[in-house]
């Protein structure tokens, strides 16, 4: 088990006798990196490709790897957005249907067990949570949980409202992470190193945290621009502010959801 990180969002790689399967499909500007770092793990070509949501970041090289023999699973809602027109307000983009060669051959809803390369695959739905689609990809023989995007170690989560995503969602989905994993358990964010049962929980405490602070104010009657003001997230900005999402865009992704 191997982890690819620098293409949009981790890739988790099993190599065995079946081929390689993949966790997620980074961008496809990264396809030469990718591809090199692949030959580097061994012979043997991708023939399994699991979506844990539908973001571009962990989809977009969707096509090239189904060119390449992979098929593609992912939950049924994955399929759903990556065949629409789907926009994204924060990121002031429209993306359009993805090509058919790009989209999940295999769905499901609330749960899948594959085993590959002699390894017990559980694949799982949360609840909307940074998404409505996201899915857990446990390695159960390895204690290896892929979490996808519902944690991002050391870094401010990006939370989709415009395909069901919320800061509650994203509370319950770290709680049933933490629920099922041990001190020995290997985690691999859609984000960030991968990591263990302390960061997670110190993830949660974050969360929990500036919702509280974020609600509170709201419930004072206080506006968008006040809440920003009021520098809820100023205890984390220096260790989880360093991303994509600074303290003032993930307490106006907060606000939007108390």
């Amino acid at each position: 088990m191997s982890v690819l990180s620098g293409s949009g969002g981790n890739i988790g790689v099993l190599t065995g006798l079946d081929g390689k399967l993949l966790v997620d499909a980074g961008i496809t500007a990264s396809r030469p990196g990718l591809t090199e770092a692949l030959a580097r793990l061994g012979p043997g070509p991708v023939r399994r490709l699991i979506n844990t949501h539908w973001h571009f970041d962990h989809t977009d090289g969707n096509q090239w790897l189904h060119g390449e023999g992979a098929e593609i699973t992912a939950h049924e809602n994955t399929r759903k957005h990556l065949s629409e027109t789907t926009r994204v307000v924060p990121w002031k983009f429209t993306f359009p249907p993805s090509p058919a060669e790009a989209l999940p051959t295999k769905v499901f809803q609330q749960e899948l067990e594959l085993e590959v390369n002699g390894t017990a695959l559980r694949l799982r739905h949360y609840e909307p949570s940074h998404t409505d689609s996201d899915i857990s990809v446990e390695f159960r023989d390895a204690d290896i949980l892929h979490t996808g995007d519902t944690w991002w170690n050391g870094h401010f989560p990006f939370i989709d409202y415009d395909t069901g995503g919320s800061i509650d969602g994203t509370i319950r989905a770290t709680e049933a992470n933490l629920g099922r994993v041990t001190d020995k358990t290997l985690l691999i964010p859609g984000h960030g190193p991968v990591g263990g049962k302390p960061e997670l929980r110190e993830f949660r405490d974050m969360l929990v945290t500036v919702r509280e602070k974020v609600a509170a104010l709201k419930q004072q009657g206080k506006t968008l621009e006040e809440a920003v003001a009021a520098a809820s997230t100023a205890a984390f900005d220096a260790k989880w502010g360093g991303f994509v999402i600074d303290g003032k865009t993930f307490t106006a992704l907060v606000y939007a959801g108390v």
